[in-house]
């Protein structure tokens, strides 16, 4: 009883409530009933139809490039034979488990206008004058990329070593007795091995990103002019940071219900066996 009860105050509840929001129109709490209008206002919403391109982006670009980079570490580290295996595992995993202010904020100073990026960058002569990222609307991209791809890439090789470790090497070794080379050993037996791992970080990553908040929003608040404005930063704005529309927010972030609901929907009907 205890946990339903907490379960109903804190999940249930608040779920419902969001739902009466979404169809409520007005400022603060001076709203009223409205209808469909909020739902009408998302087509006309520009700031909106920004913050969606903007996730979707994210979604589109940082997911494979974190999924894939995870596999690959988690091969190279599925080696018993490499050296400085668990140093490196550490290390990998160590920004899952660093906090994410302090971690934003590094991020932030590493690529300031006179950061370690661009001094290391110029000292190699790659480049002649400082990069704006932050100031850039697509370096300021290029930067929320890469930080959270950085920070989320360690969670998810955690999940491909553990289901790499748990198959069976007798399957390996009989196919090297056979003379299948490396890649088709990887190819045509680690990767079919780890197709439910594979969903699963799929399906987690693409729900994580599509609830972007705490890096753009620690790190480029958004900007520049909205270049890397999600969607649940949008549904803080306009809850906390401008005149608040609880009733607009909230249908916002139905949205992202939504897309979640489709997305991963999508997947699952990709990662079915077709032989069954």
């Amino acid at each position: 009883m205890p946990a339903l009860v907490l379960l109903g105050v804190f999940m249930i509840y608040p779920i419902l409530w969001s739902l009466w929001m979404s169809f409520q129109v007005g400022r603060g709490m001076a709203f009223s009933f409205g209808g469909f209008a909020n739902i009408m206002r998302l087509t006309q919403d520009p700031v909106f139809l920004r913050a969606l391109t903007n996730t979707l982006t994210f979604l589109a670009i940082q997911v494979p490039i974190m999924l894939v980079l995870a596999l690959l570490f988690a091969s190279a580290l599925n080696d018993s034979k490499l050296w400085g295996r668990s140093w490196f595992r550490t290390a990998i995993f160590l920004p899952c488990v660093t906090s994410l202010v302090a971690y934003s904020v590094v991020f932030r100073s590493m690529f300031a206008q006179d950061g370690i990026m661009n001094q290391m960058l110029m000292g190699l002569s790659i480049i002649d004058a400082p990069i704006p990222w932050l100031a850039d609307p697509f370096w300021a991209k290029v930067v929320i990329i890469s930080a959270i791809t950085w920070r989320w890439t360690g969670y998810n090789m955690i999940f491909y070593l553990a289901a790499m470790q748990n198959i069976d090497r007798s399957i390996y070794e009989a196919a090297k007795i056979d003379g299948v080379p490396a890649w088709a050993r990887f190819w045509y037996i680690t990767i079919p091995m780890l197709k439910p791992v594979i969903l699963f970080t799929t399906v987690i990553s693409t729900i994580g990103t599509l609830q972007l908040f705490d890096e753009v929003n620690l790190i480029t608040q958004g900007g520049p002019s909205d270049s890397t404005l999600t969607l649940s930063l949008y549904i803080y704005n306009l809850s906390f940071r401008f005149m608040p529309s609880f009733g607009y927010a909230a249908t916002v972030s139905y949205v992202i219900v939504v897309l979640v609901g489709i997305l991963t929907f999508i997947q699952f009907l990709a990662a079915r066996d077709r032989r069954a």
